[in-house]
């Protein structure tokens, strides 16, 4: 086979363009950082890292949704915080006026109190968090304590004609909620809500239903069921029926605190929500702020004395229960939470160490690769220019 001069020169010129190739793909990783800079280069590369940066993405996601779980939790149990102090403050109040050392004039300045405690306490219903009220379940847009009024509407609205529906207004009554179930010669009944049975018009509800009656006179009337033990232990059941004070019993619209207890849930793993609300309903309700409303009331009656005032202490503890109970639930879902920030920080780890094997370029061997090419490249040009001939051009140069 004749070898040319030709043949030579090609050769020689198509080895240094590849050789230039080579050291550009070298320069490349040098100055990125990375194995490859398109797809072409190394496709398994591409395509793997393509599915390591989804779950860095991922992993990074969660972590900005854990701010936010973290934010709404601390909002909401720093406002139980504070509405638990507010109701100690109350029952302290209501402990300090059943003595009945203080004339009615001081009882009448702690309802002043116990009423801007109340005013305080509808305020942390309302209290908002990046401009979302937290106490409004998935409605977060509107406050859950939108009109006072609602709350109190007064026995009179019974007969006034202000009440248009009877089912669209609560009861409250000794810690208790009660709801319209009927009508009995005129005078609207009212049943425990916390009591699913017996129904109204069963055989048995006159004799174990807790119910309130409101007369025509605005006279109200409670009826509660109790057992007694007769000498041969069989259970019966007897009936304790009393008269109540119309100032002691709060009507209060059924939406005048939202009922809504949707949870507000928060993806912090794939496939993981954790409710980051509580149950606004059982801490900001008609019966919180209607008990709150009864003991001020009575705190204002001259003829309310220390023994009755003790009734209401216990209606508050059941209250403060409520707060404590929602927020130890809080607190238990808080640890979760921060149980799944430790998995995330773990996996976030692992997933930019996969990431980072699989795309970036070890820089020392791309240096000493960097170096050997370079040398080769100078060898090439140097074999080159002692192999191609000069040309008539460069004589006439």
């Amino acid at each position: 086979m004749r070898v040319t001069q030709m043949m030579l020169s090609q050769s020689s010129l198509r080895n240094i363009n590849q050789g230039y190739n080579r050291l550009a793909s070298i320069q490349d990783q040098l100055s990125t950082g990375k194995k490859i800079t398109r797809a072409s280069q190394d496709p398994v590369v591409a395509m793997k890292g393509m599915r390591y940066r989804s779950q860095v993405t991922e992993v990074e996601q969660f972590k900005r949704n854990l701010s936010e779980a973290y934010n709404w939790m601390d909002t909401a149990d720093a406002t139980l915080d504070k509405g638990t102090e507010v109701l100690q403050r109350i029952r302290e109040l209501a402990t300090q006026a059943a003595n009945d050392t203080y004339n009615p004039a001081e009882r009448a300045n702690m309802a002043k109190e116990v009423q801007q405690l109340r005013e305080h306490l509808e305020s942390l219903g309302n209290m908002k968090n990046s401009n979302k009220y937290i106490f409004n379940g998935t409605n977060t847009t509107n406050p859950p304590i939108s009109n006072t009024t609602n709350m109190d509407l007064g026995i009179q609205a019974f007969f006034d004609g202000s009440i248009k529906d009877l089912g669209s207004v609560e009861v409250v009554y000794n810690g208790k909620t009660f709801q319209h179930i009927g009508t009995e010669n005129g005078q609207p009944i009212f049943q425990d809500t916390s009591q699913t049975t017996p129904v109204y018009g069963e055989a048995d509800f006159n004799a174990q239903a807790i119910r309130l009656m409101i007369g025509a006179d605005n006279s109200v009337t409670y009826i509660e069921p109790n057992q007694a033990h007769d000498p041969n232990h069989a259970v019966s059941q007897a009936l304790t029926t009393k008269t109540v004070r119309s100032n002691d019993v709060v009507v209060a619209s059924a939406t005048g605190v939202s009922v809504n207890s949707q949870s507000v849930e928060i993806e912090l793993l794939k496939g993981v929500s954790i409710p980051v609300n509580i149950n606004p309903s059982s801490v900001f309700s008609n019966a919180l702020f209607g008990d709150i409303t009864r003991l001020e009331r009575a705190l204002d009656d001259a003829t309310v004395d220390g023994t009755e005032l003790t009734g209401y202490i216990d209606n508050i503890f059941g209250h403060i229960d409520r707060f404590v109970t929602e927020r130890a639930e809080l607190g238990a879902r808080v640890n979760r939470v921060q149980m799944i920030e430790n998995r995330l920080m773990e996996q976030e780890v692992s997933a930019n160490r996969i990431m980072s094997e699989n795309e970036d370029a070890e820089i020392e061997k791309v240096i000493i690769d960097l170096m050997t090419q370079e040398s080769v490249h100078r060898a090439a040009l140097s074999a080159g220019a002692r192999i191609i001939q000069p040309s008539l051009l460069d004589f006439l140069r």
